[in-house]
């Protein structure tokens, strides 16, 4: 005979009446999202949220973060969804403007972990400039949630008129890269693998709107920006070369990888190149902008690392080259695996 569980009064974890639509949804609604959030409609609760918006035209995207643990050194689940949500805005040159936030949490889960994920969730918009105004919470059983999913949406305002896309890049293009490679996915590997790369080994995880803004209204004509998320530098650079038929070079000597990251490599034999990052991103853009957007870049914390790592070129024998530390090419391919999934 099935038996519809009875919910304990007060508990420290999630229970399947957190879902369910009646008092203990409202009270975790309440007690944990408005807390942190606010209400963009004051004291109304609606279940969609209407907003103003600049004129012009409007970026939008959708994202979901699965990532395990939850929490790491650099940040968690929150603090990424956040940032990985205005990345996506930012790689159009948007603004970022508003997000939504969906929470699957498992039963089980703690009240505490959930509170510490939220609140950096929102710590993570308001150092991002960007407000959470509307989103939703479902739980499920024990055992088929991982703790938590979030799956957010994003809008920005596009203040410009560039086509930024890999239909854009032209021959003699520099390609740039907003610092270091590596780390967020190595931080998230040693974690699961129960080893320790020193203490300075921490997820890249941040937002990229401002470096990204300084380009644009310097009114420098970008044409391609990506941010350098899974599949590392090799899966989008190998996109953007095979979209716009066109041959990517790089050097390897120039691409900044850390130490420790190399070493962590090294030892999970795994490449660093095709380790994700949360907060890089390449800018494709003419040659002669080059100096001033590195300039630009190196002004803003987040990409103080930026560097010249490769230049486009007309069609050769592959879409992406790399020279070698010994000064032979070879020829990059689009990873065909999973190097490390759940990062993200």
């Amino acid at each position: 005979m099935f038996e519809c569980p009875v919910p304990e009064s007060v508990s420290d974890r999630i229970q399947m009446a957190h879902g369910g639509g009646g008092r203990l949804m409202n009270d975790l609604i309440r007690s944990v999202f408005l807390e942190a959030f606010g209400s963009p409609s004051g004291s109304v609760q609606n279940d969609s949220a209407v907003l103003s918006s600049p004129a012009g035209r409007l970026a939008v995207t959708t994202d979901s973060f699965v990532v395990q643990p939850l929490e790491f050194p650099g940040g968690n689940i929150g603090s990424l969804a956040v940032h990985g949500t205005v990345n996506d805005l930012a790689m159009s040159g948007a603004e970022p403007l508003y997000l939504t936030a969906g929470f699957i949490l498992e039963e089980g889960l703690p009240l505490d972990v959930l509170n510490r994920v939220v609140h950096s969730m929102a710590e993570a918009a308001r150092l991002a400039g960007v407000r959470i105004v509307t989103g939703d919470t479902k739980v499920v059983e024990r055992g088929k949630g991982d703790g938590i999913y979030i799956n957010t949406a994003g809008v920005g305002a596009v203040p410009h008129d560039l086509e930024i896309s890999p239909s854009s890049v032209r021959p003699g293009d520099s390609i740039l890269l907003s610092g270091d490679l590596g780390r967020h996915g190595m931080t998230i590997m040693s974690l699961r693998a129960g080893l320790s790369f020193g203490e300075a080994l921490c997820s890249d995880s941040a937002p990229l709107h401002e470096s990204v803004a300084a380009l644009i209204r310097a009114g420098i004509p970008v044409h391609c920006l990506r941010d350098v998320t899974r599949g590392g530098l090799t899966a989008t650079l190998s996109e953007i070369a095979e979209a716009s038929g066109l041959t990517v070079r790089l050097d390897e000597m120039s691409i900044p990888v850390r130490d420790d990251v190399r070493a962590a490599c090294g030892l999970l034999g795994l490449d660093p190149l095709q380790v994700a990052c949360e907060g890089r991103y390449l800018a494709i853009l003419p040659g002669e902008y080059e100096d001033e957007a590195l300039r630009l870049m190196r002004g803003c914390g987040v990409s103080s690392g930026a560097c010249l790592v490769g230049r486009v070129e007309e069609f050769r024998t592959a879409p992406l080259l790399m020279k070698g530390r010994l000064g032979v090419e070879r020829v990059l391919g689009m990873p065909s695996g999973m190097q490390l999934p759940r990062i993200c």
